[in-house]
């Protein structure tokens, strides 16, 4: 077996199934579960009926490369999402499909890491667990960088030194974040394209989250916008991923995107010619159909709007946080010990959360997720109302230690 298996560390939800283990909930309460971030608003009509419509497609062999219409859509909306402009979006050159982004952003650090240097692969902390499980098995070194309520809750760049950038292959970042929702402003970005020009490594942008926000006047910026606006054109050393899992409601599809570095993605995909996810035909059909299709996502926005002005305003007396600028996570403080909270909060309530310490990894002498729990509000509204009364009482109510 291959030796670098024995690094990955149990996923969240593992771990979770562990620390419960053995907790009999309240059987006259409904469970309700905010631990696991998957959307549970209905998948769009437009979606499902081009799905339907395209299923003689099954009987081709799909191209990993996708098809022509599917680029060329996916190319028209970055241009038109992100003000990149007409002809900015090469479907040839700068777009590739991915069997959802999961898989992306875990073939991407095989693709482009060379383990034969002494390669590190940065990432926040907390962080989306495969970025960690990409680097371990591309054969470099995770190095956690800590977003923390200091530093809003994103990675300070200036606080990495050049000595670390200097053997950076790639680092990942995820704006909107998961699971604070934290946006990266476009100085930031900024800065960090400009280091990787001077240490020459890749950024992968995380952007899944990016189509749920607060503000509609005031969308998340994506890493190629600010690309744009620096007056980069080719995106060099530059990888965003997007999904319609979050964005369309549609987990099962499994279809995403990457676009950027036309010279890495030329090289990503020759990996992915041999690592063989691509999309079938219908999926590629349906996939047309709802980048082309903005309607859905703002209904979609305005759900997650409903859920976070209520909860927000039930658990504003009995948790410390801030109501995020995107996604779908709240990240509050707890008291006590975060792993604990989680475990009697189930015992007493019914009520899954996850906790901050099973998204991070101590570094500089911390674990930044400790002392948190995550909460997904993808549950029906009404269901989003009741947890958070219970976890109200619950919190006014426990004695912690």
């Amino acid at each position: 077996m291959n030796p670098l298996l024995e690094t990955l560390q149990p996923y969240p939800f593992e771990r979770l199934a562990q620390l419960n283990r053995g907790v009999v909930p309240p059987q006259d309460l409904q469970p309700i579960l905010l631990s696991i971030g998957e959307p549970k608003h209905p998948t769009p009509s437009v979606i499902r009926d081009a799905l339907i419509d395209s299923l003689s497609g099954l009987s081709q062999y799909p191209a990993t490369r996708g098809i022509p219409e599917l680029r060329k859509a996916i190319a028209v909306w970055l241009e038109r999402r992100f003000n990149l402009g007409p002809g900015s979006i090469d479907p040839e050159q700068h777009v590739l499909p991915c069997s959802g982004t999961r898989e992306a952003l875990f073939s991407l650090a095989q693709a482009v890491v060379d383990s034969q240097q002494s390669a590190k692969v940065l990432m926040p902390n907390p962080f989306y667990q495969i970025y960690e499980g990409a680097a371990l098995l591309a054969g470099a070194t995770p190095v956690f960088l800590n977003a923390t309520r200091e530093t809003g809750y994103l990675p300070d760049l200036d606080a990495v030194p050049d000595s670390v950038w200097e053997s950076c292959q790639l680092i990942y970042i995820c704006s909107p974040a998961n699971p604070s929702g934290a946006v990266m402003a476009h100085e930031s970005m900024a800065r960090l394209i400009q280091l990787s020009a001077r240490f020459n490594f890749v950024i992968a942008s995380d952007e899944c989250y990016s189509e749920i926000y607060a503000d509609e006047d005031n969308p998340p910026p994506g890493l190629l916008e600010v690309a744009k606006v620096e007056g980069i054109h080719d995106y060099r050393r530059m990888i965003v991923f997007h999904s319609l899992s979050k964005r369309s409601n549609a987990p099962g599809l499994r279809s995403g995107f990457v676009a950027g570095d036309a010279e890495l993605l030329k090289q990503f995909l020759l990996y992915r010619t041999y690592h063989g996810a691509a999309l079938s035909v219908p999926v590629q059909k349906a996939s047309i159909a709802a980048w082309q299709d903005e309607d859905h996502v703002l209904e979609n926005r305005a759900l997650y709007r409903q859920k976070f002005t209520a909860v927000s305003e039930i658990l504003k007396d009995a948790l410390e946080f801030t109501v995020p600028e995107a996604g779908f996570y709240l990240w509050p403080k707890v008291q006590g010990d975060d792993q604990a909270f989680a475990r009697d909060l189930l015992a007493a309530t019914n009520v899954t959360v996850l906790p901050g310490s099973f998204l991070s990894r101590e570094a500089q002498g911390i674990n930044p997720g400790a002392g948190h729990v995550r909460m997904a509000l993808v549950a029906p509204l009404e269901d989003c109302i009741e947890a958070a009364h219970r976890i109200k009482e619950f919190t006014l109510s426990h004695t912690f230690s």
